[in-house]
């Protein structure tokens, strides 16, 4: 019998969810992350849940992990010193930048401009020239460019960049540097940027290939420990890393290119949203991913999430394609507190996995999001399937101080905390909808995560988004994401030029060379040719328009005027859509990409037959909660119990192993046929 594992590591637990190949059953497990090292956490996780199902690790044959290493390292400032090589005379693109600056009106003021990746005094301009055509206008200097390599080693860099001018163009220059850096010093790790991002606009290709060496060495220390300690546990199985745009790829593509790993994580639970949203019959959806660190958001429709051509991390914009995802510091570990304003304040501090929340007995004392559940009652005292037993008092002291410097009562101080965590995610959750011009209340929200579940009807009401689902495995859902998620790769050629000048097939010649290089790759990867899957991708915009949009296409589309018109009009459609309006100006071709894609066989979860609207066998206990400042009988139901067709009045608290849902009063749930709960205002 064969499994996949898919592992999502988080602030505070590490996710792990195993898939049988054969039956498609799913077992979940949690365990407590190693913020030191990650992969420790991983190890024990994957002891624990073979224990527990009475397997043998060798019967894993896939692990699919989603890391948040890369994304650390830069957010803390914690990645490699790294060299640059770019063209004589442009040394302090990374400094110039771009001109944007932070909102609000006078964010400029208050802007704290970090320093680049890539220091100043660790930047070599080299002579060699190619113009924007790809023609060389001037050769390379082997022997400047040796000495420049010598100097850069000899200050102590621990990765090298080079990114030249107009490379994407013609990389031949590129690539003749890395060649003499591999014979100088071979075990020094070099990114050129036509292998990272082959597309026009200097400072975003600089900058991107730059995080990559940034984050490379530290990435791979990280997963060459992976794969040490699966070998000394004798665990021989393929690991495959998850990518940001919602694909894997394989461990040693992810040494190579760790900046397409930088939204790892939240990626996955984007893909799953999508899913869970289908099943339950909503093409569009929200996701609302909280756990004990951050949130996660996004929106997904027609049953894909939405993908992005440049992404921010930190203050870094990166030009890698990625799930559209925005994080807020608000989590079930935010730290409540009140500054000199008097005003009270959630996050972004979080007391994370250790020592966390007070009600977790392991040493924290500050008040968290946790901690006012707790103390609400919204949290029952025993978590994990019984393996974590809550420290009410411990909870209670903690909101204590925040009840005293506000002279409030403590539940009174917890809910203040609760209101404002939510009023923080709904700001997120109205980034990703009001501001794209789309309504909530068009979407249904999927509340996931270890935290999701317990505040998702908290945000419906907010949002307008009705139903909050809460998916069966809400706290492992974005190791469910990643037993869904395909492998893949991008291939890409810059042709900036109006549509009409464009002889049309050359659209047949450029495709059919990036085909050859995906198919490279996927053969690369070990992927048989009956799961490889080419698309194609043309990137365009109106002409000397700042963006472009990329529209998906057929590599022969362009070789008839009814697929070169069909072209036309997608993109006018996407333009509309986006912008509100469509101008009488030519038509720019930016970017010709093909992606490759290795098919994987796809999670589904199992259905069941309606049982019924009565929920009572799975209630299990009396209980009393606060909901707006009054105390209610609110029974607590096991979700295990729950059948299709149950109704659950609410107030109402339904556990589980890896997370908890409330349902508010004046509202109900409803079990579907997937076992999602589906929780909508009472009419």
């Amino acid at each position: 019998m064969s499994y996949r594992l898919g592992i999502d590591v988080g602030g505070t637990f590490t996710d792990l969810l195993l898939f049988n190949n054969r039956t498609g059953e799913l077992k979940l497990e949690k365990t407590a992350s190693t913020p030191a090292d990650q992969s420790i956490g991983i190890l024990d996780g994957i002891h624990k849940i073979v224990e527990r199902n009475g397997l043998s690790a060798s019967e894993i044959d896939l692990i699919l992990h989603g890391t948040t290493v890369a994304t650390n390292a830069v957010l803390e400032e914690k990645g490699a010193l790294v060299g640059l090589i770019t063209t004589k005379g442009f040394e302090q693109i990374l400094h110039v930048a771009r001109s944007q600056t932070p909102g609000p009106l006078a964010g400029w003021i208050i802007m704290q401009k970090p320093d680049p990746l890539a220091p100043l005094y660790l930047t070599r301009g080299v002579s060699c020239r190619m113009s924007a055509k790809g023609s060389e206008t001037a050769p390379v200097d082997e022997a400047e460019i040796r000495a420049f390599i010598r100097e850069l080693h000899d200050a102590g860099i621990e990765a090298l960049t080079v990114s030249l001018i107009n490379s994407f163009a013609n990389n031949s220059h590129e690539r003749r540097i890395r060649d003499i850096a591999a014979e100088l010093y071979p075990d020094m790790p070099v990114t050129i940027s036509t292998d990272i991002l082959p597309e026009f606009r200097e400072y975003e290709r600089c900058l991107t290939t730059v995080m990559n060496s940034y984050v490379r060495p530290k990435m791979a220390n990280y997963l060459k420990g992976i794969q040490d300690k699966l070998a000394d546990a004798q665990i021989d199985t393929t690991v495959n890393i998850v990518r940001s745009d919602g694909g894997v790829m394989s461990i040693e593509a992810a040494k190579r290119s760790p900046v397409n790993t930088l939204l790892s994580g939240p990626s996955g639970g984007a893909v799953a949203a999508a899913y869970v949203g289908e099943l339950a019959g909503f093409d569009k959806v929200l996701g609302f991913d909280m756990g004990g660190t951050s949130t996660d958001v996004c929106v997904t429709i027609g049953g894909q999430p939405n993908l992005v051509r440049e992404t921010r991390v930190g203050y870094y914009p990166v030009k890698a394609s990625s799930v559209d995802v925005r994080t807020v510091g608000a989590g079930g570990g935010s730290i409540a507190h009140v500054p000199m304003t008097g005003a009270l304040r959630v996050g972004p501090q979080s007391a994370g996995a250790d020592p966390g929340p007070a009600a977790y007995k392991k040493g924290g004392e500050e008040p968290t999001v946790t901690d006012a559940n707790v103390v609400l009652g919204h949290l029952p005292p025993r978590l994990l399937g019984g393996e974590m037993t809550l420290d009410v008092e411990a909870a209670r002291a903690a909101v204590k101080k925040i009840a005293d410097t506000l002279g409030l009562s403590i539940e009174d101080a917890a809910q203040g905390i609760i209101d404002i965590v939510n009023e923080n995610m709904f700001g997120a959750l109205r980034l990703v909808s009001v501001q794209r011009g789309l309504d909530p209340r068009d979407f249904a929200l999927v509340a996931f995560g270890g935290a999701g579940p317990l505040h998702g009807n908290y945000l419906s009401k907010l949002c307008g988004s009705y139903p909050c689902i809460s998916p069966p495995t809400p706290g492992v859902l974005s190791a469910l994401g990643f037993l869904h998620s395909d492998i893949r790769n991008e291939f890409s050629q810059t042709m900036i030029r109006e549509l009409e000048k464009i002889d049309n097939a050359e659209f047949g010649r450029i495709f059919n060379v990036l085909a050859g290089e995906a198919s490279d790759w996927l053969n690369g990867e070990g992927i048989p040719a009956d799961r490889q899957r080419l698309d194609y991708q043309v990137d365009v915009r109106y002409y000397r328009q700042g963006f472009e949009f990329p529209i998906t296409v057929t590599p022969d589309q362009f070789a008839t005027e009814d697929g070169k018109q069909k072209f036309i009009s997608d993109f006018k459609e996407t333009h509309e859509k986006n912008y509100g309006f469509n101008i009488d100006s030519p038509i720019e071709i930016v970017n010709l990409r093909c992606v490759g894609i290795g098919q994987v066989r796809k999670v589904e979860l199992p259905k069941y037959e309606e049982a019924g609207e009565d929920a009572s066998a799975a209630k299990y206990e009396d209980h009393v909660a606060w909901f707006e400042g009054k105390q209610i009988e609110t029974p607590i139901y096991d979700r295990e119990k729950l059948k299709p067709g149950n109704r659950i009045a609410g107030p109402a608290i339904i556990t589980q192993k890896d997370s908890t849902t409330v349902i508010l009063p004046d509202h109900h749930g409803k079990v579907d046929e997937y076992l999602n709960i589906l929780i909508y205002a009472d009419q």
